[in-house]
């Protein structure tokens, strides 16, 4: 599945439009941006795109191979980001989607390496900040980054309620020790999951505001400011939450 769009002066003109098209809208002398999203492609239909951006190989190899840490890699004319959205299941599990995402000030691409992960949240909240859209590929990332970091934020504040339900449990009557354990196994797993996501995207973040790239406008500056302070938090109630289900644990 590929799906597009085309921004031109802050507005969003065209949507699903043919990826053939997508070459006249980059050599367009006026200001155009355009959105290109992958879902699942094999490395004949990244090797396609990566001829038709002019990607680096190195970052279309990143983008092939799974399970990359988040990160951020600049090179000569686009940066290639690593990200995961994460959840947590009914079970308890953490379930991660990565994401490999290709950006210029001509464009961004998209890249959703897990079957099944939808975008309709990250258009949702473009569509909501078109206020920002004049700021180009830069307000395209911050709503990117802002719903991924929201997951994260998300997943552990249930990770915390689930903790707590747990806490009840330890001191219930007649309860067995071994469902406690159990339970407290699974969460650690999740928060030592979690945290190796988090971490690193703080310091993607970090990166983009630090302006090792032209991509952000200082106007979105406080925008990524905001997203920054949730994933710190994110970071440190994480931190919180593996020294509390230690303890359970002993």
């Amino acid at each position: 599945m590929i799906r597009t769009r085309l921004y031109k002066d802050g507005k969003c003109v065209k949507e699903n439009f043919d990826p053939a098209e997508i070459s006249d809208h980059l050599e367009a002398t006026d200001a155009c941006l355009v959105w290109l999203d992958l879902d699942s492609p094999d490395k004949s239909d990244l090797a396609l795109i990566a001829e038709e951006f002019g990607l680096n190989p190195l970052a279309v190899e990143d983008a092939s191979a799974g399970r990359q840490r988040p990160k951020l890699d600049h090179y000569d004319d686009h940066v290639f980001i690593s990200l995961y959205d994460v959840a947590l299941a009914d079970d308890g599990q953490l379930v991660s989607h990565e994401l490999a995402v290709f950006a210029s000030q001509k464009y961004l691409i998209t890249v959703r390496k897990t079957p099944g992960y939808a975008m309709d949240e990250v258009v949702a909240r473009w569509d909501d900040n078109m206020n920002l859209a004049p700021y180009g590929v830069g307000f395209l990332l911050w709503g990117l980054l802002d719903v991924v970091v929201d997951g994260h934020f998300d997943t552990v504040q249930q990770l915390d309620d689930r903790i707590d339900r747990l806490e009840d449990l330890l001191f219930e009557p007649n309860q067995t020790g071994t469902v406690v354990q159990r339970q407290s196994y699974d969460l650690r797993k999740s928060l030592v999951r979690i945290r190796r996501v988090v971490l690193p995207t703080r310091e993607v973040l970090n990166s983009l505001m630090r302006r090792e790239s032209d991509l952000v406008d200082d106007a979105l500056i406080p925008y990524y400011q905001d997203v920054y302070d949730h994933v710190l938090r994110a970071a440190d109630w994480t931190d919180s939450l593996r020294d509390l289900i230690s303890t359970i644990m002993e």
